[in-house]
């Protein structure tokens, strides 16, 4: 899969089938489309290709009052690879690109820059500056330059819609099942391995530290908490652990959020390495202890309630 930063970092290349959208969690309305976009553009002889944003565009127009994010984009990326993506655009969004009307949308990157000869896109689909283009307009745009454009309906779980507003309410509410249901897999969180205080060490809890939102666009987690988790990357078989997600109220104030992750029986040095920590149920939310002492209880406490919810797992 190739990844360009905007369609200005190349000339038309193939003809591609395209579609366009945020895709923030791709959960399985996403990739029903997405999976139809791969199959329809083999049909076609196209390239299949995919613009997203970065950032979210409700994060560039009111940083404060947008949604959490579901997902990075390094996990965004690889969900779009493994479903056989072949060309994924980034568009940096920021003025210039608001700015575009939908007819100059069209001209300037889907025609010139995408070379854009099917468009799929879903039932409630708008572009251009104010969201002025919708489908019927994008259709009219398909007969003036010669491509051809395909709407997919909306997915629904037990008559609901599936999209990625209801994802992040089943996140926000730890219902870690009903995520996986949205999802098609469980939720998870990628990153490199960085390094912490060291205090969970001290404590005889040694963590394995992610930095989930540093962005000033995005610094709200989709989920905060204390959860069974498990850990991909670091063996052939996911590794059980405990994982807290938030920002350590007790020990920082700073307003910074992580993914710290203690990994049971596992001591290596892998500072780093890009781990996946999947967050399989929610234990409770995040809690300000007056003393370290309180803290290291409440972590015992955690650790063993998550290793009870691995060894009835083993046992069924």
């Amino acid at each position: 899969m190739n990844v360009f930063r905007g369609p200005t970092q190349f000339s038309a290349g193939p003809a591609c089938a395209l579609t366009i959208g945020n895709f923030d969690g791709v959960h399985r309305g996403h990739c029903a489309l997405l999976k139809q976009l791969v199959d329809g553009a083999k049909e076609r002889g196209l390239v299949s290709c995919v613009m997203t944003f970065e950032p979210h565009p409700k994060e560039f127009f009111a940083p404060e009052q947008a949604p959490p994010r579901i997902m990075n984009l390094r996990d965004k990326l690889a969900a779009f690879s493994s479903i056989g993506i072949d060309r994924v655009v980034v568009e940096h969004f920021q003025s210039a690109f608001a700015r575009l009307t939908p007819e100059e949308f069209v001209s300037e990157i889907i025609v010139k820059r995408l070379n854009a000869k099917w468009i799929l896109i879903g039932d409630d689909f708008c572009y251009g500056a104010k969201r002025a283009g919708n489908f019927t307009s994008l259709q009219a745009a398909g007969q003036q330059y010669g491509f051809e454009v395909s709407s997919i309906q909306t997915i629904l779980e037990n008559g609901e819609r599936i999209s990625s507003s209801a994802l992040r309410t089943a996140l926000a509410n730890g219902d870690m099942k009903l995520a996986e249901k949205l999802l098609g897999r469980r939720y998870g969180i990628s990153g490199h391995v960085i390094h912490g205080q060291q205090l969970g060490r001290q404590l005889g809890f040694p963590t394995l530290n992610l930095a989930v939102a540093s962005h000033l666009h995005h610094r709200k987690p989709a989920t905060t908490g204390i959860f069974t988790a498990q850990v991909l990357g670091l063996n052939e078989k996911p590794l059980a652990a405990v994982a807290s997600l938030g920002v350590r109220p007790t020990v920082e104030d700073q307003g910074r959020v992580l993914l710290e992750t203690h990994v049971f029986d596992y001591q290596q040095d892998v500072y780093g390495k890009i781990i996946t920590v999947e967050l399989l149920e929610k234990i409770r939310d995040e809690a300000k202890y007056e003393d370290l002492e309180s803290l290291t209880k409440a972590i015992a406490s955690d650790a063993a309630h998550a290793r009870n919810y691995f060894q009835k797992k083993t046992h069924v």
